[in-house]
């Protein structure tokens, strides 16, 4: 346990020194769980008074109550555990695809209390999705009893995000049932609303999953129906002046020869290593590759290779050294030391897939870079969602008079 020490200013006024102290024991109570004012008072350097005012406060503002208690002998308000009232608010996140809607409700730390996910399918009217994406969202809360607590929603979804409007960037490649979607949620549930591309999610996501001295710097490769990274930077996801930083399938790295254009990646990085590619790639090694080429496909395809063992060898190491070729270019204009391989292709693969990929690169850059896969189970842009909803609305429930 770290111990974390209370220090407001010295001429912190007795209001700003107890807002100071309020967030400080909230945030303890979020990251090492409840705790008694005892261990409260230690952690923050408190004294006893103090803290006892303090479990006060918090306790009739309905943020913490008691939990439980200690297993001392002497009963009294030390052995009394205290924990977040998690049930207080809840978010919701979302992870938005071109073939699919999925949601997940969580309390206010964190934990998931529902899930669901539709199909879109392939020329479905753009009002009957975005109707259907609010029923989903609504209905989930509903069953987890959520609906009337829904306190802040965030969206994962492919393409730019302008970091000044917070909308997705026209670009041609998406349907503009996403963009709708979004709105219509912010205006039918008048909540804080916010949209993030969906690999700035799952990167957010693996750096909470991260020990602490491997969440500094690191880029995460996402391989899977498209591909794009997520660049953390001094423990900071960069996202570029106009929300394109990561947008590496534009890389004019292509099989064909051609180069990409502002509005067409097939012919980049993209069309070298996204899930067509791997499927044909597959399939060119006598590997079982369906007739579709998404992301599914693709990672299935990838699964079977590293079940085939020996088999399989030759097509991971075509498909590494695709990977490594996008990788040495990333590195050698950030040089982050570490890229994790994410997406469907790239958890598929697993930590050899990652050894052949650091192997090839190890020969493409003078600069030492350890390649890993994904620990992140799940749905990871969804998991980043709901980190990002939740530190929303803790600022906000934290904040003093919320």
């Amino acid at each position: 346990m770290t111990v974390t020490r209370a220090l407001p200013g010295r001429n912190a006024s007795p209001r700003t020194a107890r807002v100071i102290n309020d967030r400080l024991a909230l945030r303890l109570l979020q990251q090492e769980g409840p705790l008694t004012a005892g261990q409260l008072k230690e952690l923050t350097g408190m004294s006893r008074p103090s803290v006892a005012d303090l479990v006060e406060r918090l306790q009739e503002s309905g943020l913490i109550e008691v939990v439980g208690e200690t297993g001392e002998a002497r009963r009294g308000p030390n052995a009394r555990v205290y924990g977040i009232v998690a049930h207080r608010a809840y978010v919701a996140g979302l992870d938005v695809r071109i073939e699919s809607i999925a949601v997940e409700i969580a309390d206010l730390l964190g934990r998931t209390v529902a899930h669901a996910a539709l199909p879109v399918e392939a020329g479905a009217r753009p009002e009957r999705i975005v109707a259907d994406g609010i029923a989903l969202l609504e209905d989930t809360a509903r069953a987890a009893g959520a609906a009337a607590g829904l306190h802040t929603v965030v969206f994962g979804a492919p393409g730019l995000v302008d970091p000044v409007t917070g909308r997705l960037s026209s670009s041609g490649a998406l349907p503009a049932w996403h963009g709708d979607l979004v709105d219509e949620v912010r205006e039918r549930l008048g909540v804080p609303v916010l949209l993030e591309n969906e690999v700035n999610l799952a990167t957010v996501a693996e750096q909470r999953s991260r020990p602490a001295g491997d969440a500094d710097t690191f880029v995460l490769l996402w391989i899977g129906g498209g591909v794009g990274a997520g660049v953390v930077l001094d423990g900071r996801l960069r996202r570029g002046i106009s929300g394109g930083a990561g947008e590496v399938g534009f890389l004019p790295i292509s099989g064909s020869g051609e180069l990409p254009t502002a509005t067409d990646c097939d012919n980049g990085y993209h069309g070298l290593v996204g899930s067509r590619a791997v499927c044909a790639l597959a399939r060119s090694h006598g590997l079982p590759a369906g007739p579709a080429s998404d992301a599914a496909a693709a990672g299935a395809a990838v699964r079977a290779a590293v079940a085939a063992g020996s088999a399989g060898q030759a097509f991971l190491a075509e498909l590494a050294a695709r990977i490594a070729v996008g990788t040495a270019a990333i590195c050698a204009v950030l040089d982050p030391g570490r890229v994790v391989l994410a997406g469907e292709v790239g958890q598929a693969g697993g930590p050899g897939l990652a050894a052949l990929v650091e192997e090839r690169l190890a020969r493409l850059s003078p600069l030492r870079t350890l390649v890993e896969v994904t620990g992140v189970e799940g749905g990871p842009i969804l998991r980043g969602a709901v980190i990002t909803a939740v530190d929303a609305a803790q600022d906000v429930l934290f904040a003093p008079g919320a």
